[in-house]
């Protein structure tokens, strides 16, 4: 393949001279000067350029949404936690697109505060428990896991350490998720069975008009539509997360969807919170050689070709204020760019401070494993690409300090 003769730069002398965009340089050349500006001219303005150049269009609703529960158990994890399950359907009929739906909330509180993301492996990958329904949908391959592209009961539980459901619902937290794939299967065909296509008229968008990435980030949205309609979840804490190309899909959600009250990027890297022009790691080439259906066509002509675009991730998690963001980085996740992504969120404080809110508050990356920052917060673990229980701790206490809980 292509890539095969890719040999990605890990040496910090290496790394190219680059001058960022100015998130605050206006359309017409006039810097922005207040929050009100940032709100009604600027971010605006900065969305398009995203929308044009890497992740494409962002459709509406689809006409009809329908909401069929298949099971709730209230006496879910030992009796801790309310179990929901539900197919969000996108149309007319049992035959129409849709999501599987897992929710848990804590019984203690109520409407409960809640973590939405999507998943790699089906629902039942987050969590032992055997309630949870076994996804029918194509599944990645892996090991005894997933066998022919569907999941066996083996799959149960295989990711559950990267939720930490138990340690949420202890915390007073419920967590929401839907797999990824029941959006758009990830792989070069996906998009012909998945929402891109089958919702092509609904939504009067054509497949190549957006991407992957913009089809499972408008899936988190559709998910949010639900979680406004629970009783049970307060949906004006619903805080949003993702790791590594879901984190990509997080932050395009997060920066469209004003109603997220949160977002967190979990080793995102290229594509995500990790600056494009650093070139460290996985670049926009090797990123649209090895994913090409991640973005639309236009972000294949900044292949070697960075400083050209009009955008660099420090706008896209600009586009996140004056909400808190999280970004997060592992040490040995060099492929990310760990210095990328805290240097795209320390390029995007400026506009939190538009809003009288502080960023990062530092200058320098900070050492590893400890967490800094007030409404931005950032922090580099010990470890590689995953989402461990120490970034868990971290994210459950920076929710705590934004939703009032200390």
């Amino acid at each position: 393949m292509a890539q095969s003769s890719f040999k990605p730069n890990y040496d910090e002398s290496k790394v190219p001279a680059y001058t960022l965009p100015d998130v605050l340089k206006m359309p017409d050349g006039q810097r922005v000067a207040s929050a009100k500006q940032w709100t009604s001219v600027q971010r605006p303005a900065i969305l398009q350029l995203f929308k044009e150049h890497v992740y494409g269009q962002m459709p509406g609703n689809p006409r009809v949404v329908r909401s069929v529960v298949r099971s709730v158990d209230k006496q879910a994890l030992g009796g801790k936690a309310i179990r929901k399950q539900l197919t969000l359907f996108f149309g007319n009929g049992d035959d129409a697109p849709g999501m599987e739906v897992l929710l848990y909330l804590p019984k203690t509180a109520k409407p409960a505060p809640v973590f939405a993301g999507l998943n790699f492996f089906g629902n039942h990958c987050v969590s032992n428990d055997p309630g949870i329904l076994l996804s029918t949908r194509w599944l990645p391959n892996r090991n005894e896991e997933v066998v022919n592209n569907k999941a066996t009961e083996k799959a149960r539980g295989m990711q559950a350490s990267r939720w930490q459901v138990e340690e949420l619902i202890a915390r007073g937290y419920g967590t929401a998720t839907v797999y990824y794939g029941d959006l758009e299967p990830d792989h070069a065909t996906g998009w012909q069975t998945g929402i891109r296509t089958t919702l092509k008229n609904d939504l009067h968008t054509a497949p190549e008009d957006w991407s992957a990435i913009g089809a499972w980030a408008w899936g988190l949205s559709r998910l949010m539509d639900y979680l406004e309609t629970d009783p049970a979840v307060d949906a004006k804490r619903v805080m949003l997360h993702g790791h590594s190309r879901l984190g990509k899909a997080a932050l395009w959600a997060g920066a469209n969807d004003p109603r997220f009250a949160m977002v967190i990027s979990n080793d995102s890297g290229e594509g995500g919170a990790a600056i494009a022009r650093r070139m460290f790691g996985e670049t926009i080439e090797r990123i649209n050689t090895s994913f090409p259906y991640w973005f639309v066509g236009k972000f294949k002509s900044y292949n070697q070709n960075e400083n050209a675009m009009p955008t660099d991730q420090h706008m896209l998690l600009a586009l996140v204020a004056p909400r808190p963001l999280y970004v997060a980085s592992a040490k040995d996740d060099q492929w990310a760019d760990p210095k990328g992504e805290f240097l795209g969120a320390r390029a995007a404080e400026p506009v939190w401070a538009l809003f009288g809110k502080q960023g990062l508050g530092i200058t320098d990356m900070p050492p590893v494993d400890q967490p800094v920052g007030q409404t931005i917060g950032y922090h580099i673990r010990t470890g590689g690409h995953d989402i461990t229980a120490y970034d868990w701790q971290q994210y459950i206490r920076f929710a705590d300090r934004h939703s009032g809980k200390q």
